[in-house]
């Protein structure tokens, strides 16, 4: 089906769909002459989809909400990751949908370092001992010490715009970088060695650090299985800042609980909120973030940049948008 087409400014209708980010208010300071609502929840999302053609949304979209939105003629999605999007269910309604791809690239390289700084230098077991107020005293056993970055190498699995970045910071403390991406001949950037996807588990038992950064997709559900974490040092960590359902849950908790790999730093879970009773929490040697590698002060006013940029394209009648998918 041809795309829905796009109504004149003065008669859009925008809406914000998230329960946490100011969308709104970041709106409201640019002046920008759109007629625009909020919503928090799904159930206000259902109820006033109807009166929509441009909507912002991310964890709050099901794709059975197509049918009730006879005027949707462009989603902007809020998050990078597309997988809650039916690009066939949509391509037939004709909505066109956008990514937010390239919004948090830093935020969430910077993350990706940060936890893996904090697994070298121990920082979840002092944050730990502080609140046991405990002072730990100086450790004889060199293999139980906190460690440097300098030397050890990172394979970084998703060379795209994160992954660069990522391999960007590894380099200044002196990492080796090795990346997979889906077609080496694109470049390593800043690493030291690229390879094809297919040559993942020859990369891993190199590996001191192994970083996720790769979309979720069919091909990269699982990707790191039990096959991938043997491959991996007894000694090696797992950084996940890609989506939950890229590791095999089951698997990694069996691994980290026989020491089979020594930790995993996890931004994401297989489902989202992490169920209380989820082994994961009480493993020492996992660090657990809730899902707030993209989150920066500056989102919103990114994404909204994104947005009246694809706007701006649909009005002027380009066929091509921004990080469009659909």
């Amino acid at each position: 089906m041809s795309p829905r087409p796009l109504p004149a400014k003065d008669k859009l209708t925008v809406c914000f769909a998230h329960a946490a980010y100011r969308m709104g208010e970041r709106i409201a300071q640019r002046n920008a002459g759109l007629d625009w609502f909020e919503v928090r929840s799904l159930d206000d999302l259902e109820a006033r989809i109807g009166s929509v053609d441009v909507l912002l949304v991310s964890g709050l979209w099901r794709n059975d909400l197509i049918a009730a939105a006879p005027r949707l003629a462009f989603i902007q999605s809020i998050s990078a990751g597309t997988d809650q999007f039916s690009r066939d269910a949509l391509g037939t309604a004709g909505i066109r949908v956008a990514s937010a791809q390239g919004v948090n690239e830093r935020a969430v390289a910077e993350h990706a370092i940060a936890l893996i700084l904090a697994m070298a230098r121990q920082i979840p077991q002092a944050r730990d001992n502080q609140a046991a107020r405990t002072w730990r005293g100086m450790i004889g056993d060199i293999s139980k010490r906190e460690d440097e970055l300098g030397g050890k190498t990172l394979v970084i699995v998703g060379m795209g715009r994160i992954g660069s970045r990522l391999a960007t910071l590894a380099k200044a403390f002196d990492m080796r970088v090795i990346a997979t991406r889906r077609d080496p001949s694109k470049g390593a950037g800043a690493a030291d060695k690229v390879v094809g996807d297919d040559g993942l588990l020859s990369v891993l038992p190199q590996a001191d650090f192994v970083a996720l950064t790769c979309p979720l997709t069919p091909r990269t559900e699982n990707l790191i299985d039990a096959k991938a974490l043997a491959a991996m040092k007894p000694s090696a960590c797992l950084v996940n800042v890609a989506r939950g359902k890229v590791v095999n849950e089951p698997a990694l908790v069996e691994a980290l609980e026989h020491k089979r790999i020594a930790g995993a730093a996890l931004d994401c879970a297989w489902e989202e909120p992490l169920s209380a009773t989820s082994a994961l929490w009480g493993l020492p040697n996992v660090l657990i973030t809730p899902h707030t590698a993209g989150e920066t002060r500056r989102y919103e006013d990114n994404v909204i940049d994104l947005l009246l940029e694809n706007l701006e394209r649909l009005w002027r009648g380009e066929a091509v948008l921004k990080n469009q998918f659909v």
